[in-house]
Protein backbone atom coordinates (compact mmCIF):
# COMPACT_ATOMS: atom_id res chain seq x y z
CA UNK A 1 0.00 0.00 0.00
CA UNK A 2 2.75 2.45 0.06
CA UNK A 3 0.97 3.96 -3.30
CA UNK A 4 -2.15 4.70 -1.11
CA UNK A 5 -5.01 3.02 -0.91
CA UNK A 6 -6.95 3.21 -4.32
CA UNK A 7 -9.23 0.26 -4.26
CA UNK A 8 -10.57 -3.04 -2.32
CA UNK A 9 -10.19 -5.05 -5.60
CA UNK A 10 -6.77 -5.04 -5.88
CA UNK A 11 -6.11 -6.21 -2.15
CA UNK A 12 -5.82 -9.62 -1.08
CA UNK A 13 -7.39 -11.36 2.29
CA UNK A 14 -3.65 -10.85 3.84
CA UNK A 15 -3.52 -7.23 3.47
CA UNK A 16 -7.29 -6.65 4.45
CA UNK A 17 -6.74 -8.78 7.59
CA UNK A 18 -3.70 -6.42 8.25
CA UNK A 19 -5.78 -3.25 7.92
CA UNK A 20 -8.80 -4.56 10.29
CA UNK A 21 -6.20 -5.98 12.48
CA UNK A 22 -4.72 -2.98 13.25
CA UNK A 23 -8.22 -0.99 13.39
CA UNK A 24 -9.28 -3.07 16.19
CA UNK A 25 -6.29 -2.04 18.46
CA UNK A 26 -7.58 2.01 16.89
CA UNK A 27 -10.70 1.34 18.25
CA UNK A 28 -9.25 2.22 21.76
CA UNK A 29 -10.03 6.04 22.17
CA UNK A 30 -6.66 8.05 22.52
CA UNK A 31 -4.46 10.01 20.44
CA UNK A 32 -0.73 7.58 19.28
CA UNK A 33 1.05 10.13 17.50
CA UNK A 34 2.19 7.87 14.91
CA UNK A 35 2.01 10.26 12.27
CA UNK A 36 3.23 12.97 14.51
CA UNK A 37 4.48 16.14 11.95
CA UNK A 38 3.51 14.60 8.85
CA UNK A 39 0.75 16.53 6.26
CA UNK A 40 -2.39 15.06 5.29
CA UNK A 41 -4.90 16.89 2.58
CA UNK A 42 -8.35 16.18 2.16
CA UNK A 43 -9.81 16.97 -0.75
CA UNK A 44 -12.95 16.46 -1.43
CA UNK A 45 -15.32 17.29 -4.55
CA UNK A 46 -18.86 15.75 -3.64
CA UNK A 47 -20.28 16.58 -0.12
CA UNK A 48 -19.30 14.22 2.74
CA UNK A 49 -20.57 14.83 6.36
CA UNK A 50 -19.04 10.62 7.47
CA UNK A 51 -16.05 10.32 5.47
CA UNK A 52 -14.42 13.83 5.70
CA UNK A 53 -14.86 14.32 9.04
CA UNK A 54 -13.64 10.77 10.38
CA UNK A 55 -10.24 10.98 7.71
CA UNK A 56 -10.02 14.56 9.70
CA UNK A 57 -10.18 12.82 13.11
CA UNK A 58 -8.45 10.07 12.36
CA UNK A 59 -5.31 12.00 11.19
CA UNK A 60 -5.28 14.13 14.16
CA UNK A 61 -5.81 11.15 16.85
CA UNK A 62 -2.54 9.80 14.47
CA UNK A 63 -1.07 13.27 15.48
CA UNK A 64 -1.03 14.56 12.03
CA UNK A 65 -1.80 18.24 10.32
CA UNK A 66 -4.62 18.34 8.45
CA UNK A 67 -5.87 20.98 5.68
CA UNK A 68 -9.47 19.85 4.36
CA UNK A 69 -10.19 21.54 0.84
CA UNK A 70 -13.48 20.92 -0.82
CA UNK A 71 -14.49 22.04 -4.97
CA UNK A 72 -16.11 25.12 -4.35
CA UNK A 73 -13.21 26.64 -2.50
CA UNK A 74 -10.35 25.16 -4.71
CA UNK A 75 -8.79 26.54 -7.39
CA UNK A 76 -11.09 23.86 -9.24
CA UNK A 77 -13.90 26.49 -9.26
CA UNK A 78 -11.98 28.68 -11.21
CA UNK A 79 -11.13 26.22 -13.89
CA UNK A 80 -7.98 25.43 -13.15
CA UNK A 81 -7.57 21.11 -13.79
CA UNK A 82 -7.87 18.04 -11.66
CA UNK A 83 -3.45 17.45 -11.82
CA UNK A 84 -2.80 20.83 -11.79
CA UNK A 85 -4.84 21.64 -8.57
CA UNK A 86 -3.11 17.99 -7.46
CA UNK A 87 0.37 18.99 -8.79
CA UNK A 88 -0.22 22.14 -6.86
CA UNK A 89 -0.77 20.29 -3.57
CA UNK A 90 1.86 17.98 -3.78
CA UNK A 91 4.18 21.00 -4.16
CA UNK A 92 3.49 21.48 -0.75
CA UNK A 93 5.15 18.62 0.30
CA UNK A 94 1.99 16.35 2.04
CA UNK A 95 2.53 13.22 3.11
CA UNK A 96 -0.66 11.81 1.68
CA UNK A 97 -3.80 12.97 -0.26
CA UNK A 98 -7.65 11.82 0.77
CA UNK A 99 -9.34 12.42 -2.43
CA UNK A 100 -13.20 12.01 -2.83
CA UNK A 101 -14.19 12.81 -6.73
CA UNK A 102 -17.58 11.96 -8.71
CA UNK A 103 -15.53 10.38 -11.61
CA UNK A 104 -14.56 6.96 -11.09
CA UNK A 105 -11.02 6.39 -11.89
CA UNK A 106 -10.11 9.94 -10.97
CA UNK A 107 -7.72 8.79 -7.76
CA UNK A 108 -6.76 5.99 -10.03
CA UNK A 109 -5.65 8.16 -12.89
CA UNK A 110 -4.10 10.82 -10.68
CA UNK A 111 -1.50 7.94 -8.61
CA UNK A 112 -0.24 6.98 -12.14
CA UNK A 113 1.21 10.77 -12.09
CA UNK A 114 2.07 12.11 -8.57
CA UNK A 115 4.34 10.14 -6.32
CA UNK A 116 2.41 11.38 -3.51
CA UNK A 117 0.30 8.75 -2.23
CA UNK A 118 -3.56 8.94 -2.80
CA UNK A 119 -6.46 7.78 -0.88
CA UNK A 120 -9.49 6.85 -2.46
CA UNK A 121 -12.39 8.15 -0.43
CA UNK A 122 -14.79 7.07 -2.82
CA UNK A 123 -14.76 7.92 -6.41
CA UNK A 124 -18.16 7.84 -8.75
CA UNK A 125 -19.63 4.86 -8.63
CA UNK A 126 -16.80 2.42 -8.49
CA UNK A 127 -15.20 1.98 -5.36
CA UNK A 128 -15.65 3.22 -1.31
CA UNK A 129 -12.63 1.16 0.13
CA UNK A 130 -12.73 2.51 3.54
CA UNK A 131 -16.53 1.93 3.70
CA UNK A 132 -15.76 -1.70 2.78
CA UNK A 133 -13.38 -1.98 5.55
CA UNK A 134 -15.33 -0.12 8.30
CA UNK A 135 -18.34 -2.10 7.73
CA UNK A 136 -16.26 -5.60 7.71
CA UNK A 137 -14.87 -4.69 10.68
CA UNK A 138 -18.27 -3.76 12.45
CA UNK A 139 -19.55 -7.19 11.14
CA UNK A 140 -16.88 -9.01 12.88
CA UNK A 141 -17.71 -6.76 15.99
CA UNK A 142 -20.73 -8.65 16.00
CA UNK A 143 -20.63 -11.66 14.19
CA UNK A 144 -17.04 -12.71 15.31
CA UNK A 145 -16.18 -13.61 11.86
CA UNK A 146 -16.54 -12.42 8.09
CA UNK A 147 -16.60 -16.44 7.11
CA UNK A 148 -19.06 -17.60 4.76
CA UNK A 149 -21.77 -15.41 5.69
CA UNK A 150 -24.96 -14.20 3.78
CA UNK A 151 -25.33 -10.69 3.35
CA UNK A 152 -28.28 -8.73 1.20
CA UNK A 153 -27.33 -5.50 -0.22
CA UNK A 154 -30.26 -3.63 -1.17
CA UNK A 155 -31.44 -0.94 -2.96
CA UNK A 156 -29.69 1.66 -5.89
CA UNK A 157 -26.58 -0.90 -6.53
CA UNK A 158 -26.56 1.02 -9.71
CA UNK A 159 -24.87 3.86 -8.58
CA UNK A 160 -23.31 2.28 -5.33
CA UNK A 161 -19.32 1.95 -4.76
CA UNK A 162 -20.55 1.16 -1.45
CA UNK A 163 -21.93 -2.27 -2.55
CA UNK A 164 -19.00 -3.00 -5.21
CA UNK A 165 -16.57 -2.62 -2.42
CA UNK A 166 -18.31 -4.65 -0.44
CA UNK A 167 -18.36 -7.33 -2.72
CA UNK A 168 -15.34 -7.46 -3.53
CA UNK A 169 -14.16 -7.26 0.27
CA UNK A 170 -16.65 -10.22 1.89
CA UNK A 171 -16.23 -12.62 -1.30
CA UNK A 172 -12.49 -12.65 -0.23
CA UNK A 173 -14.19 -14.56 2.92
CA UNK A 174 -16.18 -16.91 0.66
CA UNK A 175 -19.24 -15.09 1.68
CA UNK A 176 -22.77 -15.40 -0.29
CA UNK A 177 -23.91 -12.29 -1.61
CA UNK A 178 -27.62 -10.93 -2.57
CA UNK A 179 -27.83 -7.66 -4.46
CA UNK A 180 -31.60 -7.15 -4.63
CA UNK A 181 -33.16 -3.07 -6.25
CA UNK A 182 -35.77 -2.35 -8.59
CA UNK A 183 -35.06 -3.39 -12.51
CA UNK A 184 -33.57 -0.28 -13.13
CA UNK A 185 -30.70 -0.47 -10.67
CA UNK A 186 -29.62 -3.60 -10.27
CA UNK A 187 -27.45 -3.76 -13.49
CA UNK A 188 -27.07 -7.54 -14.93
CA UNK A 189 -23.20 -7.28 -15.26
CA UNK A 190 -23.06 -6.73 -11.32
CA UNK A 191 -23.03 -10.58 -11.32
CA UNK A 192 -20.12 -11.22 -12.70
CA UNK A 193 -18.84 -9.00 -10.30
CA UNK A 194 -17.47 -11.49 -7.63
CA UNK A 195 -17.99 -15.61 -7.46
CA UNK A 196 -21.19 -16.29 -4.96
CA UNK A 197 -23.06 -12.60 -6.50
CA UNK A 198 -26.59 -13.36 -6.67
CA UNK A 199 -29.11 -11.04 -8.37
CA UNK A 200 -32.66 -10.49 -7.52
CA UNK A 201 -35.70 -8.09 -7.42
CA UNK A 202 -37.74 -9.40 -4.60
CA UNK A 203 -36.70 -7.96 -1.32
CA UNK A 204 -38.06 -10.64 0.39
CA UNK A 205 -35.69 -13.05 -1.18
CA UNK A 206 -33.40 -11.44 -0.75
CA UNK A 207 -33.09 -10.97 3.32
CA UNK A 208 -34.57 -14.61 4.17
CA UNK A 209 -31.74 -16.57 5.74
CA UNK A 210 -29.28 -13.16 5.47
CA UNK A 211 -26.56 -12.97 8.13
CA UNK A 212 -26.09 -9.05 7.40
CA UNK A 213 -28.85 -6.70 5.68
CA UNK A 214 -26.82 -3.73 4.14
CA UNK A 215 -29.35 -0.47 3.10
CA UNK A 216 -27.97 1.75 0.33
CA UNK A 217 -28.87 5.25 -0.33
CA UNK A 218 -31.00 6.20 -3.08
CA UNK A 219 -28.83 8.29 -4.94
CA UNK A 220 -31.06 10.90 -6.45
CA UNK A 221 -28.08 13.53 -7.59
CA UNK A 222 -26.72 10.18 -10.03
CA UNK A 223 -29.73 9.58 -11.42
CA UNK A 224 -31.37 11.51 -14.44
CA UNK A 225 -34.68 10.28 -13.75
CA UNK A 226 -36.50 8.89 -10.14
CA UNK A 227 -37.67 5.48 -10.73
CA UNK A 228 -39.77 5.37 -8.12
CA UNK A 229 -41.82 8.04 -5.87
CA UNK A 230 -40.53 7.87 -2.45
CA UNK A 231 -43.49 5.95 -1.15
CA UNK A 232 -43.34 3.54 -3.56
CA UNK A 233 -40.18 2.70 -3.44
CA UNK A 234 -40.00 2.38 0.68
CA UNK A 235 -43.13 -0.13 -0.42
CA UNK A 236 -41.06 -2.66 -2.33
CA UNK A 237 -37.74 -1.85 -1.10
CA UNK A 238 -37.71 -0.23 2.06
CA UNK A 239 -36.69 -2.29 5.00
CA UNK A 240 -39.12 -2.87 7.96
CA UNK A 241 -39.53 -5.12 11.02
CA UNK A 242 -41.49 -7.37 9.53
CA UNK A 243 -38.51 -7.91 6.82
CA UNK A 244 -36.35 -9.00 9.70
CA UNK A 245 -38.31 -12.04 10.64
CA UNK A 246 -37.09 -13.51 7.19
CA UNK A 247 -33.44 -13.31 8.26
CA UNK A 248 -31.29 -14.72 10.97
CA UNK A 249 -32.03 -14.54 14.11
CA UNK A 250 -29.09 -12.24 15.05
CA UNK A 251 -29.12 -10.77 11.46
CA UNK A 252 -27.39 -7.11 11.64
CA UNK A 253 -28.65 -4.02 9.48
CA UNK A 254 -26.48 -1.81 8.01
CA UNK A 255 -26.31 1.18 6.38
CA UNK A 256 -23.20 3.39 4.92
CA UNK A 257 -25.86 6.86 5.47
CA UNK A 258 -26.77 9.40 5.48
CA UNK A 259 -30.05 7.51 5.72
CA UNK A 260 -33.52 8.72 4.55
CA UNK A 261 -36.45 7.38 6.57
CA UNK A 262 -39.25 6.24 5.08
CA UNK A 263 -37.44 5.81 1.94
CA UNK A 264 -34.85 3.07 2.69
CA UNK A 265 -35.93 1.78 5.47
CA UNK A 266 -38.11 2.58 9.15
CA UNK A 267 -37.35 4.42 11.81
CA UNK A 268 -38.36 1.22 14.13
CA UNK A 269 -35.67 -0.80 12.39
CA UNK A 270 -32.89 2.07 12.23
CA UNK A 271 -33.20 2.92 15.62
CA UNK A 272 -34.12 -1.14 16.48
CA UNK A 273 -31.23 -3.35 18.50
CA UNK A 274 -30.24 -4.79 15.55
CA UNK A 275 -29.18 -1.51 13.57
CA UNK A 276 -25.21 -1.14 13.74
CA UNK A 277 -25.53 2.12 11.61
CA UNK A 278 -23.68 4.43 14.60
CA UNK A 279 -21.40 1.42 14.92
CA UNK A 280 -20.16 1.93 11.45
CA UNK A 281 -19.38 5.17 12.01
CA UNK A 282 -17.57 5.09 15.06
CA UNK A 283 -15.77 2.20 13.33
CA UNK A 284 -14.51 4.90 10.50
CA UNK A 285 -12.26 6.54 12.20
CA UNK A 286 -10.46 3.48 13.76
CA UNK A 287 -9.94 2.28 10.11
CA UNK A 288 -9.05 5.00 8.85
CA UNK A 289 -6.61 5.53 11.19
CA UNK A 290 -4.78 1.66 10.25
CA UNK A 291 -4.78 3.04 6.56
CA UNK A 292 -3.31 6.20 7.20
CA UNK A 293 -1.12 4.73 9.18
CA UNK A 294 -0.31 1.89 6.43
CA UNK A 295 -0.12 4.73 3.55
CA UNK A 296 1.91 7.25 5.53
CA UNK A 297 4.18 5.79 8.33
Amino acid sequence: MTAGLLGIEGLGRPEIEAILERSRYFQSPGRYDTLRHRLIVNLFFEASTRTRTSFEIAAKRLGADTVSITASSSSVSKGESLVDTLNTLVAMKPQAIVMRHSASGAPHFLARHLSTPIVNAGDGTHEHPTQALLDALTIFDRRGSLENLRVAIIGDIAHSRVARSNVHLLSRFGASIVLCGPPALLPRELEQLAPGVELTNDMNEAIRDADVVMMLRVQLERQHEVPMAAGEYFRFYGLRLEHMALAKPDAIVMHPGPINRGRELSSEVADSQRSVILNQVENGIAVRMAVLEKVVA
